[in-house]
């Protein structure tokens, strides 16, 4: 379960050194917990009773806190901060809880953690992966492929040339990461990242060859594990009646919708004849020139209107 305590420590446990301050529990602990209420709460930072998270961090700067005050009141504070039924308190910069914190835990059954981390990096590290772990997600049908470092999914209807596409791209030096099932998560609020299942790493499938391993074939650069999507482009066989009425200026540009987040889309036509992979690189090249505010297009348009306006004489009585 990738959204579990045991899964978040068992992944995180090289750099962030977490251990069990109290026992482990046989059952597995939902970070995001079974109340709908729960899933508001930020996942991870410093201790907050106001906005409490689901991983209470507490170091030095909370200690001094509480310690700063009334017996009364730090009695309160504590009990508010179990009460809220947190995944877990964790203690950073190898601190040992007192007495108290573990009376409260075995009480509520919310499991104590430590590590001789700073809290500051901490934070930094599992809020990394929990942005990973816990992003919501979706696979699309196609290969993902890094062009001239822009992300780039190649999807259409089977057969009509995905992988041969992308072998060729790569035999021109851009590189593979996933085959047939990529998987996508929104990472940010604008930001969908797409990587490769590892049991489909390095592997490429093309009709007629089988399988095939993009590394051991082209080399460690052939291949990346994670990239962000930027593009996608939509190869579609079409006849040239359709072809014809395709907009000669802007072409088939659009968008797609993928976990609400818009991304330009291209329908490559697929016909006898075409370079689709210089096509391709071109179709790349052309979006990172619109990402810096330059659209031939536009310019296109902008200059046969000056050179309208610049070859159209004076109405009479213009100068007068």
């Amino acid at each position: 379960m990738p959204d579990s305590l045991q899964s978040l420590i068992r992944h995180t446990a090289p750099r962030s050194r977490l251990r069990w301050l109290t026992p482990e529990p046989k059952d597995t602990l939902p970070l995001r917990g079974h109340d709908p209420d729960l899933a508001k709460q930020s996942l991870i930072g410093s201790l907050n009773c106001i906005h409490p998270n689901r991983l209470q961090v507490i170091g030095h700067a909370e200690l001094v806190y509480l310690a700063g005050l009334g017996e009364t009141a730090r009695a309160e504070t504590l009990a508010k901060l179990f009460s809220e039924h947190p995944a877990a308190v964790i203690f950073s910069d190898a601190i040992e809880p007192d007495r108290v914190f573990r009376d409260h835990a075995r009480r509520t059954g919310i499991p104590l953690l430590g590590t001789p981390v700073s809290d500051e990096e901490l934070i930094n590290q599992l809020r990394y992966y929990l942005t990973h772990a816990l992003a919501e997600s979706t696979t699309l049908h196609g290969v993902f492929i890094e062009v001239l470092g822009m992300g780039l999914l190649l999807v259409g209807e089977p057969a009509v040339g995905k992988s041969e596409l992308a072998l060729d791209l790569i035999s021109r030096g851009h590189r593979l990461i996933a085959d047939d099932a990529p998987l996508f998560a929104r990472v940010a609020p604008e930001q969908i990242e797409g990587r490769c299942p590892e049991p489909l790493r390095d592997f490429l499938e093309v009709r007629g060859l089988g399988i095939l391993n993009i590394r051991a074939m082209f080399g460690e650069g052939a291949v990346t594990w994670r990239k962000t999507l930027n593009l996608i482009i939509d190869l579609k066989p079409l006849n040239q009646s359709v072809l014809e009425h395709i907009d000669r200026l802007s072409g088939s540009l659009s968008v797609t919708n993928v976990l609400g987040v818009t991304v330009p889309r291209f329908t490559m036509p697929v016909a006898p004849g075409r370079n689709l992979a210089i096509l391709v690189e071109a179709a790349v090249r052309h979006q990172i020139l619109r990402i810096r505010g330059y659209d031939a297009g536009v310019d296109f348009i902008d200059r046969q209107a000056r050179a309208i306006a610049n070859d159209r004489p004076d109405p009479p009585g213009a100068r007068a």
